[in-house]
């Protein structure tokens, strides 16, 4: 740090959380995707959601847009489709995907296992409300090894 001394006038607790402590949800009862919230507005203080979604084999989010939030995908395991604006877009495990306000996009798992990606949104645009409003499910064994890191799944 070039020397410089950091000080602050306050403590900021950070929030910690591990995929135990996730509320897991589909949005509706017969979606191929669930979506384990991280963080949002409620716990995060602040304008934003980040999940991790889960799109089981042949699972797909609808079609849709986003007024002004941005969204963004990065593949932890498995083989995607986005379709973005009418654009065919592989992903594989470490692709980043960034779909800006108004962009019309889909993800597809176009893969023989469960895809996983972390989801981050910037304003939350009420996606966390959504996500809540839907049906609660868990984390089975597979999940929580992916999203600890066990084993080899790349």
């Amino acid at each position: 740090m070039n020397g410089s001394t950091l000080t602050s006038d306050h403590c900021m607790i950070p929030v910690i959380k591990s995929p135990q402590d996730y509320q897991v949800f589909r949005i509706s009862p017969h979606d191929t995707n669930r979506l384990a919230i991280v963080f949002d507005s409620t716990s995060a203080d602040d304008s934003l959601t980040v999940c991790v979604e889960i799109f089981d084999p042949g699972g797909s989010t609808p079609t849709h847009r986003h007024n002004f939030a941005v969204e963004m995908f990065f593949i932890l395991k498995g083989e995607g489709m986005a379709i973005c604006d009418g654009k065919n877009i592989p992903l594989h495990p470490g692709d980043s995907l960034l779909v800006r306000p108004t962009g019309i996009h889909e993800i597809r798992n176009v893969g023989s296992g469960r895809l996983y990606a972390i989801c981050f949104m910037v304003p939350n645009e009420d996606f966390s409300e959504l996500i809540r409003s839907g049906v609660p499910e868990q984390l089975d064994e597979e999940d929580l090894k992916v999203l600890q890191g066990i084993g080899s799944w790349g």
